[in-house]
């Protein structure tokens, strides 16, 4: 009986001590996992951003920053800081003439904002946070489009004819537009599609024409500009040029009526 009751604690005594075993080499391979980046917060999840010359874009932290937190902004291959924040206190680098005078840092989030973004500013922006829990990382990628020019409706009189059982004219529309790169030129009526031509990497001149019915009541037309890149819903509207902005990009556009 007694050899019955020693065995049996013998083997509860052993079966707790290779729980706890089995608990710290749990323990031993998280650890192990954490040190070699499984779960850090460095991914190579890189967030994509697009914006037209001149306009200025915010590259948002997603964070609410803890009064210790420290936010560092890298830029390029060689991420070279430009702005960092620690316990209120920001720091943009007065040395970066690419940036010069552009860059802002929000104070409560740490997100980086670029004024007047420029062209140069195309590239690869490092986001690290640094506090008590460890390091993590963000990456955007920027892609800044030139300016675009607005383009211009003409109206070939010579092609205009009077239509048959109408009082309307078929008329002949040129839409233009100098020196672009990597853009669409597109024909609208309202929200609808009527036609369009791309160029992708040459810096040239292009026309579109349009064939209308032209009379009192025609549905203004709208010819515009955008990014090839880019796919925007556009609206109908009554002036003869206006640049707006819609979906963070500035469209510049001619109308004829």
């Amino acid at each position: 009986m007694n050899l019955f009751f020693t065995r049996t604690q013998y083997c509860w005594v052993f079966m707790k001590r290779l729980r706890k075993m089995i608990h710290s080499a749990s323990f031993f391979c998280l650890c192990l996992l954490l040190s070699t980046g499984v779960f850090a917060g460095d991914t190579d999840v890189i967030k994509s951003v697009s914006v037209m010359e001149g306009d200025s874009v915010t590259l948002n932290t997603d964070v609410k920053m803890q009064r210790d937190d420290q936010i560092l902004w890298m830029f390029g291959p060689q991420e070279r800081r430009i702005a960092d924040i620690h316990r209120q206190n920001i720091y943009i680098d007065a040395t970066n003439t690419i940036f010069e005078k552009r860059l802002q840092m929000d104070n409560q989030t740490g997100s980086l904002t670029i004024r007047n973004i420029r062209t140069e500013h195309t590239g690869l922006y490092k986001l690290q946070i640094i506090n008590n829990r460890g390091t993590s990382n963000k990456r955007f990628s920027v892609t800044v489009y030139a300016a675009l020019p607005v383009p211009v409706i003409t109206r070939d009189s010579s092609k205009c004819s009077s239509s048959s059982g109408s009082s309307g004219q078929n008329c002949s529309l040129l839409c233009s537009v100098l020196n672009v790169i990597d853009v669409t030129l597109s024909w609208y009526k309202g929200n609808s599609l009527l036609s369009s031509i791309s160029v992708s990497d040459l810096s040239i001149s292009l026309s579109l024409p349009l064939e209308v019915e032209y009379q009192e009541k025609t549905p203004t037309a709208v010819c515009l500009t955008i990014p090839s890149a880019t796919r925007l819903n556009t609206t109908s509207t009554s002036l003869n040029s206006v640049t707006y902005v819609q979906n963070g990009k500035r469209v510049h556009v001619s109308t004829f009526q």
